[in-house]
């Protein structure tokens, strides 16, 4: 037993590696009447979820009364305290991660240290992947798979705890930045889809726009049409493709053509070199 906590318990993760969120610990505990923590910092970001009684957190210049339902986020590097409450201590759940998206996922649900505390979330969602979180270090002989299955859970709760925070998430987009939404929805496809055969009728279907809409957009957005898009994306990846030991039908199979003679007429277009003549001027180049 903690002698801070009338009760504790944690899990901590064995492993040390560099998922974009990796989980430290986790763990559940309710402290005694005014149990403090800080004036302090942490080199990790830690999340608490109160689920009963009373406590104070303070970070970046300002002060919060957390209840049942709120949780409080402590950033790396940000000073912080935190109190139970004297007559009705709270009774928390936390997670401590790492890794290399974990600031940009406290933005994206709109947390910073000067907007630390998120409320209103569904407390029964929250406690179950709690538990998960906490329960995946304790299954098995294999702890790279229990951390990989450790920050689905964590990614869950952040999702959870955004849904929540939404009225605090700055980049709602206006009508310009929703059309560069859009524009954008259609150029991620097109880069994921360029193997496949791709139609405007079924671009447009698939993001759910008209497709007059969507074309005038994205020419108005990138100068050319989705097609002529993803010609050229079809295109620049030939010219990687030419690099490697592959053969004119392989790489025209690649980048979506199925006639491998097409291909090569419609590269010489774009290049001005014949698939063949543009890998044999590479070669010579690189001698």
């Amino acid at each position: 037993m903690n002698q801070d906590h009338k009760y504790f318990t944690i899990s901590i993760n064995p492993l040390h590696s560099n998922l974009d969120l990796s989980v430290l610990f986790s763990g559940e505990g309710t402290p005694h009447p005014l149990h403090k923590m800080g004036p302090a910092v942490h080199d990790y970001y830690l999340v608490h979820t109160v689920l009963s009684g009373t406590g104070t957190f303070e970070t970046g210049g300002r002060t919060y009364t957390c209840t049942a339902g709120d949780s409080f986020f402590i950033h790396p590097g940000e000073l912080f305290t935190y109190i139970a409450d004297a007559d009705n201590p709270w009774h928390y759940i936390w997670v401590a991660f790492t890794g290399r998206s974990a600031g940009t996922t406290f933005a994206q649900i709109g947390v910073s240290p000067q907007q630390a505390v998120v409320s209103g979330s569904n407390p029964r969602k929250i406690r179950h992947y709690y538990r998960h979180i906490r329960s995946c270090f304790q299954q098995s002989d294999f702890p790279q798979l229990e951390e990989l299955e450790s920050e689905g859970w964590l990614k869950l709760l952040l999702r959870e705890l955004g849904r929540a925070n939404t009225h605090h998430i700055t980049n709602k987009p206006t009508a310009e930045t929703d059309i560069k939404r859009q524009v954008g929805q259609a150029i991620r496809y097109l880069e994921l889809q360029y193997t496949q055969s791709v139609s405007i009728d079924q671009l447009a279907r698939n993001l759910g726009y008209h497709r007059t809409y969507l074309c005038k957009m994205f020419k108005q957005s990138t100068g050319l049409s989705p097609m002529q898009y993803l010609f050229n994306i079809r295109m620049e990846r030939a010219k990687q493709l030419l690099q490697t030991a592959m053969t004119i039908d392989q790489v025209a199979s690649s980048v979506g053509f199925n006639d491998a003679l097409y291909f090569s007429k419609q590269f010489h277009k774009w290049s001005g070199s014949a698939p063949s003549v543009y890998r044999k001027e590479l070669r010579q180049f690189s001698l």
